[in-house]
């Protein structure tokens, strides 16, 4: 049984790759495209190759965020974990891909993972280690520092931006900014591989430790995986979130646009080399976007928007946690 359990989670970490590039790889040229720094079709496969290249190398850090993330109890019960964290993921994601949210499918995964364990719990079966120290610093940290910190950045750097650009013509300015935002958007997609795709990993890894098909290392079939999925996705291409992120959130101009994913993409590769920490990039762009957005002479955020999806966001864990609370105690059985 612990085998077909297995294969189900390979089956789901595959879709949750998968609508992890579909529905968060376009975000990363959203902006670009918005600005005609770059054109929908060469956005696609810009944001599809950086983000095959990051989910590559990203195997190579998905042992330390497996580490950090939760311990999960050997065999089945492990395994059906697993199960219920990313289905409840997928599904949330799929939500709020349909109602063009930009969630964060880390929190979702995260939160899942809880709900699962907390259900293994209450049927009196193993629990999982870790997991309110993970929920403390891989979400609610993140949850609150991370939109903050690329709002407040991205807000702050326009100053010194538009000091620069000050008396140069506005159409040189544009152009300039254009073209350093084509960069700046592969950037952001390579950091979401490298983000995204240890997390695909790290799951993975955790299936193959609790089956016990591994010993620590990881499968090259693994990372191969995790960036051909995520790469398939971004090529489907779903694009009601960037709509929201390029259009409807805030109006934008290269300039701001450019300073708003050049901090967004190196926070993305402070969190996933230097501090392991699972930030979103979803969470990380929007709150650049309306940071650059907001240091404007006058009002352009649709602020009435904003607060839903920062309600969202918050919501995100939780309901994510109570779906795979449900589906755990649905699957115990099988786990016997």
């Amino acid at each position: 049984m612990a085998a077909v359990i297995f294969g189900a989670v390979v089956l789901l970490a595959a879709a949750f790759a998968f609508l992890n590039g579909f529905r968060d790889a376009s975000t990363s040229v959203a902006l670009a495209v918005r600005n005609r720094a770059l054109t929908p079709s060469v956005g696609v496969l810009l944001a599809a190759f950086f983000n095959f290249v990051g989910a590559l190398l990203s195997a190579l850090l998905a042992v330390a965020a497996s580490q950090t993330w939760i311990n999960l109890p050997s065999g089945a019960d492990g395994l059906t974990i697993l199960v219920a964290g990313l289905a409840s993921a997928c599904a949330w994601g799929l939500l709020m891909w349909w109602r063009g949210i930009p969630a964060s499918s880390t929190h979702a995964l995260v939160g899942g993972l809880a709900g699962a364990g907390l259900a293994s719990l209450a049927i009196g079966g193993p629990g999982v280690a870790g997991v309110d120290q993970s929920l403390l610093f891989q979400v609610v940290l993140p949850l609150v520092l991370s939109p903050l910190v690329a709002y407040s950045g991205s807000f702050l750097l326009v100053y010194p931006a538009t000091w620069v650009a000050r008396y140069t013509q506005p159409n040189v300015v544009n152009q300039r900014f254009r073209r350093g935002q084509a960069v700046a958007a592969g950037a952001v997609a390579f950091g979401h591989g490298l983000q995204d795709g240890q997390r695909v990993s790290a799951v993975l890894l955790l299936a193959l430790l609790a089956a016990g098909y591994s010993d620590g290392g990881i499968p090259t079939w693994v990372a191969a995986l995790s960036a051909v999925m995520m790469t398939a996705g971004t090529l489907f291409g779903g694009w009601r979130i960037s709509q929201t992120i390029g259009y409807k959130i805030t109006r934008i101009d290269p300039l701001r646009g450019s300073v708003a994913q050049t901090f967004s993409a190196l926070m993305l590769f402070v969190g996933a080399i230097g501090l392991h920490w699972p930030l979103s990039t979803t969470h990380t762009v929007t709150a650049g976007a309306l940071g650059a957005g907001e240091n404007q002479h006058f009002s352009v955020t649709n602020r009435k928007l904003v607060i839903r999806i920062l309600w969202l966001w918050a919501l995100t864990p939780l309901v994510t946690c109570a779906l795979a609370f449900v589906l755990a105690l649905a699957l115990s059985p099988i786990s016997v």
